[in-house]
């Protein structure tokens, strides 16, 4: 069953078209990956399906109700769930609170339920040994997985990633892989913008790549990260490309390194 349904979405700004007719759908349980150059509208589309963006033409549907006109909270109560690439904690609350006010805002829970809620993701975050700290504390690692888990606090159907993987090391990518497999392990669907690719090859099951407001290929993730307009794109060829993560060539090898430091 479909969670998610787009059709048609465009968003333009003037004259510059930022999303061109783009439809897609996303399965219960399934990780979707988006990758291209920066401006190719990534963030405009995810602006869109929040709610956060009204586009000026097509259709969002989760879990089949139509959403056009529908709040980001009204999004957000339906199950839909997102993290920002630059964390948007409450520093001065601490971690623990921090998930008690996403589980209580966004799921409804409240006393011993959203307490039990909050202790559970913060064990599977990694994150239960901070549970006291002040959110603005944390290192940039703790700070991505409570991203995450202020996401999963709000009880989500999907959850929209936003280079989350962004800024941290091989291992810290490998930690942050784990939380999202356990995400998917509990039926929660996940689109994951990254431009660390290895990230997505390891997790994702379909890979589409956005570039000038539409998708230039989509499919399974070896095959679009070899397809030679995706490369041509993706690789920085483009005068668009001001990123030196999308002109690494090992980004695109799965055996690689992968992704921008």
């Amino acid at each position: 069953m479909a969670v998610l349904e787009v059709e048609g979405l465009s968003k333009r700004f003037g004259r510059l078209t930022i999303a061109d007719g783009l439809s897609f759908s996303v399965e219960e349980g399934q990780t979707v990956g988006i990758v291209g150059p920066n401006g190719a509208g990534k963030s405009t589309l995810f602006a869109m399906l929040a709610g956060e963006l009204r586009p000026d033409a097509g259709t969002i549907a989760f879990a089949g109700v139509d959403l056009h006109g529908s709040s980001p909270g009204r999004r957000a109560r339906l199950g839909m769930g997102r993290t920002f690439q630059v964390p948007r904690p409450f520093e001065g609350l601490t971690v623990f609170e921090n998930l008690l006010v996403c589980s209580h805002a966004g799921a409804g829970r409240r006393g011993a339920e959203a307490r039990d809620a909050a202790l559970e993701i913060l064990e599977s975050t990694g994150l239960i040994d901070e549970a006291n700290l002040a959110a603005g504390r944390l290192t940039l690692l703790q700070r991505k997985r409570l991203e995450l888990a202020r996401a999963w606090a709000t009880d989500p159907r999907l959850l929209l990633l936003d280079e989350v993987a962004g800024g941290l090391t091989d291992p810290e990518v490998d930690e942050l892989i784990g939380v999202v497999r356990q995400l998917t392990d509990r039926g929660i669907a996940v689109v994951w913008i990254e431009h660390v690719v290895r990230a997505l090859t390891e997790t994702v099951s379909r890979l589409m790549c956005l570039a000038g407001g539409a998708f230039v290929a989509q499919g399974d993730p070896h095959a679009v990260l070899a397809d030679p307009q995706v490369r041509r794109l993706y690789l920085g060829e483009e005068d668009d490309v001001d990123d030196q993560g999308d002109q690494d060539p090992a980004a695109f090898d799965p055996a690689g390194p992968g992704g921008e430091r």
